[in-house]
């Protein structure tokens, strides 16, 4: 969470902050720390696709709990794209059975934690739908996350959708003037992220394009595989603050982020916060999010993220997506709702 930030390490932290803006006392453990579950009128789990993580707590207690699943799916990215022994494995299987071997995987090399070895015996999917059992209302970020939950594992718990948001105290209209050639992508460098096909797509082009994040720890191959390939109009930034990233969305015409898969994109909401029009994919839940507002691109093919960011920069910027977000997706309703949720299961 606090290694390898990204979209559900802010997810989970601002959401705890503005529940305690409404009063509402919140802690954030790893899943490994000590917990005195008694402390706690309930628990609020993240990671539905991590789910040993879960089960172990369960079972050791019977406080009512919550869940935000972050439901991604990898398994066209991991049957289609993925490179190696493991990209041929994972063409044989389901995208539950991929994800089973490499929990197990990171067991056994001791790269991860297997907080309980139950679910060795039960597998993946009825790990998961174990816990979407025993949950009392599950938090997706959109009705499209709901329907995939459902769709995947036969089951339909409660549900409130609880859509993810920006921080306004940092990502805010500026009216500052936008360089029409300044692209920008803010996003962990990893495979499922796609920076390499991006870069294909704008190397040596008009566009000045920066690549903004780090590398994940088991994606530094694809890191060097995206440098030997960039021409000089391709700028790697390192991991940004949050006041450093603003100063780039201010200059930025275009945000693009053409992943095999995004529950919605944060850095996505944040560029359009901020005035950025968004290029993204539509595999995932991002239309929910982001309507006919955005520029969407097939991330398979360089071509298609090339026009997409083309059109993007040459189109006035999309005001209506700008007040969109941030009348509907900020941490504040986040919360908002998510104590509601609370509520329905601990009168107060």
């Amino acid at each position: 969470m606090y290694k390898v930030p990204g979209g559900d390490t802010e997810q989970i932290t601002q959401t705890a902050k503005c529940l305690k803006d409404l009063g509402i006392e919140t802690d954030i453990y790893l899943t490994n720390e000590q917990i005195n579950y008694d402390s706690y009128d309930l628990l609020h789990f993240s990671n539905i696709i991590r789910p040993s993580d879960i089960l172990y707590h369960t079972h050791k207690t019977n406080k009512p709990f919550v869940i935000s699943p972050n439901l991604i799916d990898y398994s066209e990215y991991d049957r289609q794209h993925r490179k190696g022994v493991f990209g041929f494995i994972f063409r044989l299987f389901s995208g539950n059975t991929n994800e089973y071997i490499k929990t197990v995987s990171r067991w056994l090399l001791k790269k991860d934690v297997l907080k309980t070895k139950s679910y060795v015996r039960k597998g993946h999917k009825k790990s998961i739908r174990e816990i979407l059992k025993k949950t009392s209302i599950v938090l997706p970020a959109s009705r499209s996350e709901q329907e995939n939950l459902k769709k995947i594992y036969s089951i339909d718990p409660p549900c409130f959708v609880v859509p993810n948001g920006v921080d306004t105290n940092i990502f805010m209209p500026n009216g500052c003037a936008k360089d029409n050639h300044l692209v920008i992508c803010a996003a962990r460098i990893e495979g499922l992220k796609n920076q390499y096909n991006l870069i294909k797509a704008l190397n040596n082009s008009a566009y000045t394009l920066m690549i903004i994040g780090e590398a994940a720890p088991n994606q530094k191959k694809y890191y060097k595989k995206c440098k030997k390939i960039a021409a000089g109009n391709i700028i790697f930034t390192g991991r940004l603050s949050h006041e450093e990233l603003v100063k780039i969305y201010k200059k930025a015409k275009v945000h693009v982020l053409p992943s095999w898969f995004e529950t919605c994109g944060l850095s996505s909401l944040e560029a359009a916060a901020m005035g950025c029009n968004v290029v993204i994919t539509d595999k995932g839940y991002t239309r929910e999010y982001f309507g006919e507002d955005a520029f969407y691109c097939d991330p398979s093919d360089p071509a298609s993220i090339r026009k997409a960011v083309q059109d993007a920069c040459n189109s006035d910027p999309q005001k209506k997506l700008q007040k969109k977000v941030l009348d509907n997706y900020t941490w504040n309703r986040a919360a908002a709702i998510t104590s509601e949720a609370y509520k329905k299961i601990i009168p107060v």
